[in-house]
């Protein structure tokens, strides 16, 4: 196996069980909404809103929404074709580490903390479901 092969094999490994962890931290309920809720502000807010489009596409109704699908948002051609649901697994892969999700997506900004992951897509899942109804 080629040193190339093998650090880009590693990487998604390293992704998938990132995701996973994050996905088990979230169905136990560990994660805390609120804390997701400041970190978001922090460091998402500067591109995006819960209900408004901004330089990256509105997160009102994300989880279970199809990728690349808000109509008028100029998504990546990548993100455009993606062609899968936003749940909160596929949420810790791509705040994980986007580019390994979606080739070629244009978001340049990664969570590195798994904690910090899970607390996002906590506040993203309620916030989702408080904004449903403002549509």
């Amino acid at each position: 196996m080629s040193e190339v092969r093998a650090i880009v094999l590693h990487r998604s490994r390293r992704s998938l069980l990132a995701a996973l962890l994050a996905a088990a931290i979230c169905e136990a309920g560990a994660a805390d909404a609120g804390r997701g809720e400041q970190l978001y502000e922090a460091r998402c807010g500067g591109c995006h809103s819960i209900d408004t489009d901004r330089v990256g596409p509105r997160h009102a109704g994300l989880l279970g929404r199809k990728a690349g699908s808000i109509e008028g948002f100029d998504y990546s051609p990548a993100l455009r074709a993606a062609g899968f649901t936003w749940d909160g697994e596929r949420l810790g892969r791509w705040l994980a580490d986007p580019e390994a999700l979606v080739p070629g997506q244009r978001m340049n900004v990664s969570v590195g903390h798994i904690a910090d992951r899970a607390d996002l897509i906590a506040y993203l899942a309620r916030a989702g479901r408080s904004s449903a109804g403002k549509r």
